[in-house]
């Protein structure tokens, strides 16, 4: 069986990480994806390292979309991308509100030509309202989202200075918001016949994605115990052999204390005034920390440590570097980790696919392109002239190079 989204026509506006992210799931989920590259390039392209002229960081994002590199300043580049959308049936950027319209091709314009297309609009804070012109980057939007004041919160005194995650959060999380924007839109459209336009914000996302914002907004004080389910303030813990492991809740919050005591058969813990509240956990949390780090260090079979944690209800996960994963078995199992061309020759190894299907097949990880690698390809599918084509190239209107900021071809 063909992969679920096979024959869907996707032109990509996008750069970076949010709505390439976005495109790269669409993509692999079977859609045809054309990438439209501006003269300078997408700035994903510089992401280091690089393998044989090709940034690692943009192949993770881009493999497998189709390249159309042209200038939009020229007229004549402005309708080759019209005549791109007159029949795409999905169209995705991530440019500040209202760029894409300075060239006749935001979501009015499309679609008074093609009134089924569905419209994804993709920016920090909306298309409309008092901060629709704001830059937005993740660390910015996490900074002004909560992220960051939460993780400031969490480690505490242990920060010597406020600092940002380390991952990209609201790029990611909002490209996958994207995608799930284009799927409800063509749902809608199978209903309807007709496309729409759907605005998804960075920061709206973030708020969304926060398990704990329900009861931040509360304003309910929780008397010392951890907001939500406690999950965010598990404790790192070291084996006897040196490896180290996480248990996905915190002993501080009330019930999980409970399962803490029972999981190292210490009810005498329950007793300990010490420990009677979650503000007195937390006020000896390093005490009962070394409690628990205790009862872990007699323990030299990981399997019985889960085994006895699991009988608690609780769950334990090794710390493990990215690259430890991709070896595991269970990696080897699911196919976590594809080989895709480094166009030097070679490979380089990224994430696969975190879907499996029961009846439909996914396409093969795809081939990271050059900028303008596919203009005539491209152009030859909608019958342009070769000689256009060639007019075109020599002008600068249609643009190629292999490196990331190397000269055009």
């Amino acid at each position: 069986m063909d992969a679920p989204l096979a024959g869907l026509r996707v032109i990509d506006f996008t750069r970076v990480l949010a709505g390439p992210h976005c495109t790269k799931a669409l993509r692999d989920l079977g859609a045809d994806v054309t990438k439209i590259e501006p003269p300078a390039g997408d700035a994903g392209r510089a992401g280091v390292p690089h393998i044989n002229q090709m940034s690692v960081y943009y192949a993770q994002q881009n493999a497998g979309k189709r390249n159309l590199s042209l200038d939009l300043n020229w007229p004549e580049a402005r309708e080759i991308v019209r005549d791109l959308c007159r029949d795409a049936d999905v169209i995705v950027e991530n440019f500040r509100p209202g760029t894409l319209a300075r060239f006749g091709l935001g979501y009015e314009d499309v679609h008074r030509f093609n009134p089924r297309a569905v419209y994804v609009s993709m920016s920090g804070y909306g298309q409309t309202g008092p901060w629709r012109n704001r830059p937005a980057f993740a660390p910015t939007v996490q900074a002004e989202t909560g992220l960051t004041d939460i993780l400031q919160k969490h480690y505490g005194e242990s920060l010597t200075e406020l600092r940002n995650d380390a991952c990209s959060h609201a790029d990611v999380y909002t490209g996958l918001q994207g995608v799930i924007a284009v799927l409800a839109a063509l749902q809608a459209r199978e209903r309807t016949g007709r496309g729409q336009h759907v605005d998804v914000s960075m920061a709206a996302t973030m708020l969304s994605v926060n398990e704990r914002a329900g009861a931040q907004l509360s304003g309910i004080d929780t008397m010392g115990e951890p907001p939500a389910l406690s999950a965010p303030e598990s404790h790192i813990y070291a084996l006897p052999d040196g490896r180290c492991v996480t248990i996905a809740a915190s002993p501080i919050y009330s019930p999980m204390f409970v399962r803490y005591a029972a999981m190292m058969r210490r009810t005498d813990l329950l007793t300990d005034p010490r420990f009677a509240s979650a503000p007195l956990r937390r006020q000896n949390l390093q005490v009962l920390l070394a409690e628990v780090r205790a009862w872990i260090m007699t323990f030299t079979d990981l399997e019985q440590l889960q085994a006895q944690v699991s009988e608690a209800g609780l769950a334990i996960g090794v710390i493990r570097t990215t690259n430890d994963l991709a070896q595991s078995e269970w990696a080897q199992d699911w196919g976590a980790v594809v080989e895709v061309d480094d166009r030097g020759g070679g490979t380089m190894r990224m994430p696969g696919a975190p879907w499996r299907f029961s009846e439909s097949k996914l396409p093969a990880p795809g081939i990271p392109a050059f900028q303008g690698e596919h203009n005539v390809e491209l152009l030859t599918e909608r019958h342009v002239d070769p000689a256009v084509i060639e007019d075109l190239r020599q002008r600068r209107v249609l643009l190629s190079r292999r490196a990331a900021r190397g000269a055009y071809d």
